[in-house]
């Protein structure tokens, strides 16, 4: 990650009003945040928060009404800087009577992309969110998480140098959430800046170096995931496993220091990683399956 900073917010507000021009909400309010190159910046916060506000103001489709905001070296306001950014917004409006090819081929138009250029570009977008078997299927034919598909190769259809992500695994079964996430992670490997919004804390913590948190239109947390995760007053032991003496002899040993031992458990596996397993290991042996024991008695009798 280096220390270049992609995205400069300053003291950011953003009023919307009423007909009268009386104050009618406030989405942000005196918001200071950077975005560094080469990372994955997670926008968190419950809806209302300001997060989309904040995309669409980075994009350049809101003014602000008070403050600075500076990304790619450029003012938010100067157009020609959304010729190096991808965005893909929460709810994805596409033509629905064109495929995957036609899509991406006209969205290569608005970058003034060559013919050759657009099918080269074209082939390997679609191939790589995993819509090659529906590549000729009208879109109307998608179901949501095709679509958020297709909307991710569309934002990334100019090369992007600053990727910007609202709700990206929106509708997203977990395989295709998984999917999501990896590429998000391919694409901070390839030197891109990913900015992401989502309420779904455990994507971000999946993919993310660093975090905001909104409440309010206003900034309550900011730092690296893996720090803002420790519980600094709590230390961790990872062991084999122990006996009963083994256990009351560590109890001891912490009583001494003034410690106790707080609980004594099993790691645990998330649930997508057993979803993801299961999955897995029933594409690899078909016909595997689990009987209930229940079901196993009742065919003894």
């Amino acid at each position: 990650m280096e220390n270049e900073q992609v995205i400069k917010i300053s003291n950011l507000t953003k009023v919307y009003r009423d007909f009268w021009g009386r104050k009618k909400v406030q989405a942000l309010n005196s918001l200071s945040l950077n975005v560094q190159k080469g990372e994955v910046f997670g926008l968190l916060g419950p809806n209302g928060s300001g997060k989309t506000t904040t995309m669409k103001l980075l994009l350049g489709l809101l003014f602000p009404t008070e403050g600075e905001i500076e990304i790619l070296g450029r003012p938010a306001t100067d157009v020609e800087k959304n010729e190096r950014i991808g965005y893909l917004p929460e709810e994805s409006y596409l033509y629905r009577f064109l495929n995957a090819d036609e899509t991406l081929d006209f969205y290569g138009r608005l970058f003034n992309m060559s013919s050759a250029e657009r099918k080269e570009r074209a082939d390997h977008l679609i191939k790589l969110v995993g819509l090659d078997q529906a590549r000729h299927r009208q879109l109307k034919e998608y179901s949501k998480g095709m679509t958020r598909r297709i909307g991710l190769a569309q934002a990334l259809i100019n090369d992007p140098d600053l990727v910007l992500l609202d709700e990206p695994t929106s509708g997203l079964d977990p395989l295709g959430t998984r999917d999501m996430k990896d590429m998000i992670r391919k694409l901070r490997d390839e030197g891109k800046t990913v900015v992401m919004c989502s309420h779904l804390l455990a994507d971000v913590q999946d993919v993310c170096d660093r975090i905001a948190i909104l409440y309010g239109g206003e900034l309550k947390v900011m730092g690296k995931v893996d720090e803002l995760l420790q519980e600094q007053d709590e230390s961790q032991l990872l062991t084999s496993k122990l006996d009963d003496t083994a256990i009351k002899e560590i109890e001891e040993v912490l009583a001494r220091h003034n410690a106790k031992l707080l609980r004594v458990d099993h790691p645990t596996a998330s649930l997508e990683d057993l979803f993801l397993k299961t999955v897995r290991e029933s594409e690899d042996r078909p016909g595997q399956r689990f009987i209930p024991e229940e079901a196993t008695q009742s065919d003894s009798e």
